[in-house]
């Protein structure tokens, strides 16, 4: 009995090294970022003018764009929107200031401390899992109708996205340099202002970004907790009166919001991070 081997031919080597060819990167013109974000929004006004201009969608469903510019000037010129604006921004303000705090002292002592992670982190967790919807009812039996319950049910909507991203930016500090500054005497306290939260800063970025975009979020549920004053009840005298072109206004206006909040996070990016610009400036 005869068997047939066969061996494996050796791959044929280069003769020559190959020259690596990194990718090019060719800068953008300045605005061409804005431009390609703007065109999303224009198209969306765009199909929105033609179906009303059409008749395709009538003034009892929504109204016209141009009808939303005159009750935006009918709206300013009473003075009625400038005071709704002031009174929301106000409450999305001071209940983001306090959920801000709340979650990055929670964050850091439940990430820097055992015994923090150990006794108040399950907790958290748990609260975390609870919708801040289901504690509307909850807060008119505690605080009433008044202003502290809207603003503190912002403050809780916005208190967890910052403690978790704290949490996990504390918890992914750099150990070997903490321990190196503790062994030159540095304190605690002294760690965490000055090594522990500049390494966080990405984390506490995007933690801050969460919340200012659940401030203007909770903000609507909070408004409708028999509000009197604010965005929240000019769209409800609105929705009395069957004004769909003032409930336009005042949808825009919450979307706008978050917009603006998005973009000063951006913007704190950059004078925070300025490294980051070297691979947004440009592109392949």
């Amino acid at each position: 009995m005869t068997t047939a081997t066969t061996e494996a031919k050796p791959r044929p080597r280069p003769t020559t090294l190959v020259t690596p060819r990194p990718p090019r990167m060719r800068p953008r013109r300045r605005g061409y970022a804005l431009t390609v974000r703007a065109l999303g929004p224009l198209l969306l006004l765009a199909v929105w003018w033609i179906a009303s201009a059409t008749g395709l969608l009538t003034k009892d469903v929504l109204a016209s764009p141009a009808e939303v510019l005159d009750a935006v000037g009918e709206l300013w010129g009473n003075g009625q929107l400038s005071d709704a604006l002031a009174t929301s921004l106000t409450r999305s303000g001071l209940g983001l200031v306090i959920g801000l705090v709340v979650g990055l002292t929670l964050g850091v002592v439940t990430g820097f401390t055992r015994l923090g992670d150990e006794l108040l982190d399950s907790s958290l967790q748990t609260l975390r899992t609870i919708p801040f919807l289901s504690l509307v009812p909850l807060f008119m039996v505690w605080f009433g109708i008044n202003e502290t319950a809207k603003v503190l049910l912002i403050a809780v909507a916005t208190t967890f996205p910052m403690y978790v991203s704290t949490y996990g930016g504390v918890r992914n500090a750099d150990r070997k340099l903490v321990e190196a500054m503790r062994s030159f005497g540095m304190g605690r306290l002294a760690v965490v202002r000055e090594v522990v939260l500049p390494g966080a800063l990405p984390s506490l970025l995007a933690g801050l970004r969460l919340s200012m975009t659940l401030s203007v979020i909770a903000l609507i549920a909070a408004e409708e907790i028999n509000a009197t004053a604010g965005i929240g009840y000019l769209m409800a005298q609105a929705q009395s009166y069957a004004r769909t072109d003032i409930l336009a206004v005042c949808i825009l206006v919450y979307g706008l919001l978050g917009l603006t909040a998005d973009a000063a996070v951006r913007l704190l990016e950059r004078a925070l991070m300025p490294w980051r610009r070297a691979t947004q400036g440009a592109t392949r």
